[in-house]
This record gives C-alpha cells, sequence and structure tokens, in this order.
C-alpha cells in the first residue's frame, strides 16, 4: 500500500506555495488529504465559519490564542453574481453592500472571502459596525440567529487525485510537501431565523489552515 500510494506523487499538477514541515510522502498525503475532508465537513456542519477555524486553530494550535479576526480589504470592490443575487431573491435595483476580507488567526490567513450582503436586512447597529469595523461578519450578525445554506463545497486540490490507485511510480524523494495557495472553496448563504437569505458568500480556504506538523511527526 505504502508504495501505491507513493506513485500518485508524479500525476499531481504544478504546485505553487510550501507547506511547511509537511514532507512530501504517501503517509503524509493521505494525513493531508484526511485532515481537508475532516474541516469540509466540520464547515458544512456549522453555520459559523468564524467559529469552525477558530476550533480548528485551536484544535491545531496554531496560535497562542485561537482568536479568528478578518482582515478588511477596504478598497475591493466586486460586483455580485448574477447566480448568487438570483438566489438572494433580489433585483437589480436592491441595494448590496461588499466585504473583502482575509480571516486570520495569529500570523496565519486561514480564508479568503467575498461576502455580498443586504443592508436593508440587518439592523442599524449592525450595518454600523461592518462599516466601521474589521469584526468577523459572522459575529456580528449572530443575534439574527441565522442558518448557512451551502450551495457548493469543493476541494480545489487533491493530495491523492484521481485514479491514484491505477499508477506505480517510482517512490518520492525526501522533498518537503508543496500546496497549492487555494484548497478548498465553498460558496453559501446566510439566512435568518425567518429564512431570508441576506448574504452570499464565496470563501476560500488556503493553505495555512494545514500550517503545523503532520500527525506522524508528532510525538
Amino acid at each position: 500500500m505504502q508504495r501505491l500510494l507513493a506513485s500518485v506523487l508524479g500525476l499531481l499538477a504544478p504546485l505553487t506555495a510550501a507547506a511547511g514541515s509537511w514532507p512530501d510522502t504517501p503517509l503524509a498525503r493521505t494525513e493531508a488529504l484526511a485532515l481537508l475532508q475532516t474541516l469540509n465537513a466540520d464547515l458544512l456542519s456549522h453555520d459559523s465559519a468564524t467559529l469552525t477555524l477558530e476550533r480548528w486553530c485551536g484544535s491545531h494550535r496554531l496560535a497562542t490564542t485561537p482568536v479568528v479576526v478578518a482582515r478588511r480589504d477596504r478598497e475591493a470592490s466586486k460586483p455580485l453574481p448574477e447566480d448568487l443575487r438570483r438566489a438572494l431573491g433580489i433585483d437589480a435595483g436592491t441595494p448590496v453592500r461588499y466585504r473583502r476580507v482575509q480571516l486570520a488567526c495569529g500570523d496565519h490567513v486561514l480564508s479568503e472571502a467575498d461576502n455580498w450582503y443586504l443592508p436593508g436586512r440587518l439592523t442599524a447597529a449592525m450595518n454600523q459596525a461592518l462599516d466601521r469595523g474589521d469584526t468577523p461578519f459572522g459575529k456580528v450578525v449572530a443575534p439574527l440567529h441565522f442558518r448557512r445554506h451551502t450551495l457548493s463545497a469543493r476541494l480545489l486540490w487533491s493530495p491523492l487525485p484521481e485514479g491514484w490507485e491505477m499508477h506505480r511510480l517510482p517512490v518520492a524523494g525526501r522533498q518537503p510537501l508543496v500546496l497549492p495557495h487555494r484548497l478548498l472553496q465553498h460558496r453559501a448563504l446566510l439566512e435568518d431565523a425567518q429564512g431570508r437569505p441576506f448574504s452570499a458568500l464565496v470563501e476560500t480556504y488556503t493553505e495555512q489552515v494545514l500550517a503545523f506538523p503532520p500527525p506522524a511527526a508528532r510525538p
């Protein structure tokens, strides 16, 4: 099985970003895939991505204080995609605001998010907090007791590509595992307690979600 897993290494597409202390071995690739699937399942089973990332940050010791903060790009601007406009159930005349943020825990940017939201469905205090501050969106709108409706969730890169079990290639050398910057992407709506959508999200999770030693390397 070890040789079989190793055979996939030559099949991977070109990668761009180092993954810290992870070795490029069949075991490490299998562990990385299991962790990505675990994070994906955790995100899908909870309404707040911010709180899910805080738990992830804490359990994997990514920061001394596992608190996720939003680093907002105040210059960013992006039109609402038409498919998300339809999902929100609004027409072209409905006011929409846009937020581009990085969700970071300590020194690690775990997620980059595009967020289009409807100010008319939020309170004045919420809109003021979003306009003036950098608090994560999910924490600001928590009083709405919102629910998350996932539109799509997909791995943008897999350590073990499709068909890996059918190939036999030389065992990899002692190289660090290299990851692309974008690993996982979710598209979702947030709905208030009455089931009205008030936000559309595109969240892209980065290689920094794996910025810790692989399980096999731990004492």
